[in-house]
């Protein structure tokens, strides 16, 4: 098992401080001596939450565009996710190295370190904000275009996309320290800032949209506004909290000393989020596939794909949630020199992943009439996205077998296969039998291509796990 990037938190580094000292933090929350499945349940439940709540918002802003707008309003703003997410992807993939420093330096007891990471990660994530939103600003048009967006829904895409790529600058820094935050065993306070990001966009999304209180009657473009404004509020309410209680990663006169670009850490941070957003750029850019073959079908099955896409946030979190705790736990098990306890890791998120991911899907099978009418009033969108929850459903349990053994590799710093296998099995499985089967069998065979995807990820990830990693 490769755990080179662990040798930033064994190293004093310019600080000259020995491993332990100047800690201001609690020891790491885990008793490695005691069953891991109930403290990753506690750490789990409320990422899991979080999780939840920050669909929310985006499914309650659907719910109001796909009812009270219409579906071309529904559908444009499906147009537009996937061009947002592809350029945010590779940064989220990079700042991922940040948030695995950050758990093997705490579970060594470099609160110090901790700092730094989290300096040179603040400072690079605002910077590539930035540029994130110039470049939506300038291009997003062509990219709308490019993705072949039915021309009855182009304009309402257009204005929609220019006002959310506001918010990249304000998002990925709120990301990055509930990243920071979960890395050293927080998953509490993340959550309870989702919670307040949810209930402010819940109060100006209607409001703008609608033009309630005065304020102006914005259409869809007010569901873009709210994203904005909501994402800097909670962001503002975060750092204000975090200083109050004197946590150890407060933006205080000790944090912005440590705002600079560090380059031993960037090039470990790089090291490992790379790979991992190399990953995400793949798979946005697979669902820009996906979505311009949607496309062809007309803005009836572009909106399917966006309800879809709501219902699948919430299937899919279990698994994400599962392989982001994976990746926590094995990266403060490497920092506590416990790397004997990465296999124990393993099979308590497998088997969380059976308890909450089954229950989850079980209970999507059985209401995904009702669930859907919350988004579409019945008529061909509604059929179309009824059919791919029967297609795909099962599928995520499979994902998140997968997410859990790429989770806990990136853990130790290996992330160049698992992200290999992850590519080909989008770019050389799902994709093609996307485009195949859409051609013989129609829009149902863009669906089947998601579930061939997923058991193709996992039987590779999985060999690579057996074969090669463990033992190492």
């Amino acid at each position: 098992m490769d755990v080179e990037t662990a040798t930033l938190t064994k190293n004093p580094g310019a600080e000259g401080e020995a491993a332990g000292r100047g800690r201001t933090a609690p020891d790491a929350p885990v008793d490695w001596n005691a069953p891991l499945t109930g403290a990753m349940f506690a750490f789990l439940v409320p990422l899991l939450l979080s999780n939840a709540v920050q669909g929310l918002s985006s499914t309650i802003s659907s719910i109001l565009v796909g009812r009270y707008i219409g579906v071309a309003g529904l559908a444009a703003i499906s147009a537009f996710f996937p061009v947002m997410f592809f350029l945010i992807s590779f940064l989220i993939g990079l700042t991922s190295g940040g948030t695995v420093l950050v758990g093997q330096a705490f579970g060594a007891g470099r609160m110090d370190r901790v700092r730094a990471v989290a300096g040179t990660t603040l400072s690079f994530t605002f910077l590539a904000g930035v540029a994130v939103s110039a470049i939506g600003v300038l291009f997003a048009s062509k990219i709308l275009v490019f993705m072949g967006t039915p021309a009855n829904i182009l304009a309402q895409a257009e204005s929609f996309a220019r006002i959310a790529f506001l918010a990249p600058a304000p998002l990925f820094l709120f990301f990055s320290y509930s990243a920071f935050l979960r890395g050293i065993g927080d998953s509490n306070t993340p959550f309870y800032f989702l919670v307040v990001n949810t209930v402010l966009s819940l109060a100006v999304t209607p409001a703008l949209i609608f033009g309630w209180g005065g304020l102006p009657r914005a259409g869809l473009d007010g569901a873009a506004w709210a994203m904005s404004v909501s994402t800097l509020l909670t962001l503002a309410l975060l750092l204000a909290y975090l200083h109050r209680i004197r946590h150890p990663l407060r933006f205080d006169r000790d944090m912005v000393r440590h705002l600079r670009i560090d380059g031993r850490i960037l090039a470990a941070m790089l090291k490992i989020g790379i790979p991992t957003a190399i990953q995400m750029v793949a798979v946005s850019l697979s669902e820009i596939a996906v979505v311009s073959l949607v496309n062809r079908f007309g803005s009836d099955a572009t909106a399917a794909y966006g309800a879809y896409y709501q219902v699948a946030n919430y299937v899919q979190m279990p698994a994400i949630s599962l392989g982001m705790t994976a990746s926590i736990f094995g990266a403060q098990a490497i920092g506590a020199g416990r790397q004997d306890k990465l296999a124990n890791v393993v099979r308590s998120a497998m088997q969380l992943n059976l308890a909450i991911g089954g229950a989850l899907v079980a209970l999507s099978y059985l209401f995904a009439g009702e669930i859907l009418s919350l988004f579409l009033a019945p008529g061909a969108a509604f059929r179309i996205a009824h059919g791919l929850l029967m297609i795909t459903l099962w599928s995520y349990l499979v994902f998140g077998a997968a997410s859990i053994f790429g989770g806990i590799m990136r853990a130790s710093g290996v992330v160049l296969w698992p992200t290999v296998l992850t590519i080909v099995s989008i770019w050389l499985v799902e994709i093609p039998t996307a485009y195949l089967l859409s051609r013989r069998i129609g829009i149902d065979g863009v669906w089947i291509g998601y579930s061939a995807a997923f058991v193709t990820s996992l039987a590779l990830q999985y060999g690579y796990y057996r074969l090669f990693w463990v033992g190492r």
